[in-house]
């Protein structure tokens, strides 16, 4: 296994959904919250999870799968907050959100392949030329994750060390479709019949 751990930010409000939780959206047969959990232990057992303080429908999606779930008190303050609660880790990071059903083991594992090429280097997964996730951090930048702010995540860190950042190609549009509003749940749905429900 890498010296790599994995992030999942699951602290989120799923405000677009308009009352519905996207992390509980069923695809592959479970909650999309633990079919991302699922690919990132196929990976490494280092799989962390942040989540809101209290969230017994996201905790419940990811009974008996040994992950670590940190409660994150301050999830209001946005996406930030998910990395500052891991910015005290020794090891690189790779950050996989949970909003993205179209990633696979196989994707992680080619950005995992790549960062043992390149442990220096921040990693994005892409779509030809756009730039999306996951994305893996060095070792050396994990400090950094304390001074985030605000819910535009690592942003600021990745556009502070422009010239760290290599792009990695994954098949199609794995790195970009992100799902946050019924309207793009349906368009997915109607483009994977296959994938639930």
């Amino acid at each position: 296994m890498p010296n790599l751990t994995i992030l999942i930010p699951a602290a989120g409000s799923s405000a677009r959904m308009r009352g519905r939780d996207k992390l509980l959206e069923p695809v592959d047969n479970q909650p999309l919250l633990r079919r991302q959990a699922q690919i990132a232990l196929s990976q490494t057992a280092q799989v962390l999870i942040t989540l809101r303080h209290p969230d017994p429908a996201r905790h419940s999606a990811l009974d008996g799968l040994p992950v670590t779930l940190l409660a994150i008190t301050d999830a209001a303050t946005g996406l930030s907050a998910s990395f500052r609660a891991v910015s005290h880790l020794t090891t690189a990071l790779m950050i996989l959100p949970a909003d993205m059903p179209d990633l696979t083991a196989a994707d992680l594992a080619t950005m995992i392949a790549a960062h043992g090429q390149s442990p220096d280097l921040i990693l994005r997964g892409s779509a030809g030329d756009r730039p999306g996730h996951p994305v893996i951090l060095p070792a050396q930048l994990i400090p950094d994750l304390a001074t985030l702010q605000g819910d535009h995540g690592a942003r600021s860190l990745l556009a502070s060390h422009q010239t760290l950042i290599r792009l990695i190609a994954l098949p199609e549009n794995h790195a970009v479709t992100d799902l946050d509003s019924p309207e793009d749940w349906a368009t997915w749905r109607a483009s994977h019949p296959n994938r639930n429900p």
